[in-house]
């Protein structure tokens, strides 16, 4: 079910879908993220890039997690917003989580991905939304999304017909 977003949401959700462009026209799995404080301030940025480096744990939330606390305290997480172009996985959920990032805001869900990587041999899974891992917390999570869907997918089209 998609969900409607403010013109902040909106602006960053596309920004997010246009490094995931990114991220497949380098070879990777067409995924990125913003991380956007409470006052506005963008606090980090990326897109997956495993293919790339080799490494398994590259996921686009894992980046922009990496990058930000590095420029900034972890104080500053508290309040901001993850803008995923597609729904966190259980590794990227967890990261989002110990950041202290308590709203995440993201393009195609879970369930759509998962008609994506059955087009690669072997693939698997952790079938679980990033909805159900928050859950497991005693935090109140805010998430949003699937939303703008069409566009959040758009990418992944592309980068699996190749």
């Amino acid at each position: 079910m998609s969900e409607s977003l403010n013109d902040t949401d909106a602006l960053y959700l596309r920004r997010a879908i246009e490094l995931s462009a990114q991220a497949g026209k380098r070879g990777n799995r067409p995924f990125g993220a913003v991380i956007v404080a409470g006052s506005g301030a963008v606090l980090g940025e990326a897109r997956n890039d495993n293919t790339e480096t080799g490494d398994c744990t590259r996921h686009a939330e894992v980046n922009a997690l990496s990058a930000a606390s590095q420029a900034h305290p972890r104080a500053a997480f508290v309040g901001a917003t993850m803008y995923a172009s597609g729904e966190p996985c259980v590794m990227c959920a967890g990261a989002i989580f110990w950041s202290g990032i308590r709203r995440v805001v993201f393009g195609i869900d879970a369930v759509s991905l998962r008609s994506f990587r059955a087009l690669q041999a072997g693939a698997d899974d952790l079938e679980m939304s990033c909805r159900d891992v928050f859950k497991t917390t005693s935090q109140t999570f805010e998430v949003l999304g699937p939303a703008l869907a069409d566009e959040a997918t758009a990418p992944h089209t592309a980068f699996w017909q190749r």
